[in-house]
């Protein structure tokens, strides 16, 4: 397992990719980016499951971001922004991954060098007038994990860990995230066995 940068055994700024084992079905061949993980749990976004018939036009005029009339004049790559489903957990919440090129005082947390967390509304707000962050991905809901449980299912296989590439966290295209989370690290899916022990 790779730690990388992080600090005292923990995987803040890691992403975790799940083992072809992997017994949960919601995160069944998921990448994750863990926000936060210290002795009293963890927290993470799935990057690689989309919420499906929502747009991200769509989620702005939901929540009266935007009128409807408006959510044709949205720029480009703001139309074309992904709407994760970020895991099981507060699901009607949203959570913004973003670049450090946008901030907000007492909002946004810095991960690593390269990735923010924003959960408010007023991010939304910037990017539909296209002010926000240059790459960003919306995600509703969350994965957690309470204190000791991620270092348990990454001994008994469930998950292995990489240092966090912006490209497969920003990167459009969702269904290919798992395979280059892997091959990032060297990984073969045809080599790996669901259980250790296995060939």
């Amino acid at each position: 397992m790779n730690r990388g940068g992080a600090s005292a055994g923990y995987l803040d700024g890691q992403m975790l990719i799940a083992m072809p084992g992997m017994m949960d079905e919601r995160f069944q061949r998921t990448v994750i980016y863990i926000c936060a993980h210290s002795a009293e749990g963890a927290m993470g976004i799935v990057l690689n499951k989309p919420a499906s018939d929502l747009s991200f036009p769509d989620l702005l005029v939901q929540l009266d971001v935007i009128p409807e009339k408006d959510a044709i004049r949205l720029p480009r790559r703001v139309e074309r922004m992904n709407v994760l489903i970020g895991g099981p957990v507060e699901t009607s919440r949203g959570f913004v991954l973003h670049t450090p090129d946008f901030f907000i005082d007492q909002s946004t947390l810095p991960i690593d060098d390269g990735i923010c967390l924003t959960a408010t509304i007023d991010i939304l707000r910037a990017i539909a007038k296209g002010k926000g962050p240059e790459s960003a991905v919306l995600a509703l809901g969350y994965a957690g994990w309470s204190a000791g449980q991620l270092e348990s299912e990454i001994q008994a296989n469930g998950w292995l860990s990489c240092d966090a590439d912006p490209n497969i966290i920003f990167g459009p295209e969702l269904d290919v995230k798992y395979d280059r989370a892997l091959r990032k690290i060297g990984v073969d899916l045809g080599m790996l066995s669901a259980q250790a022990g296995h060939a």
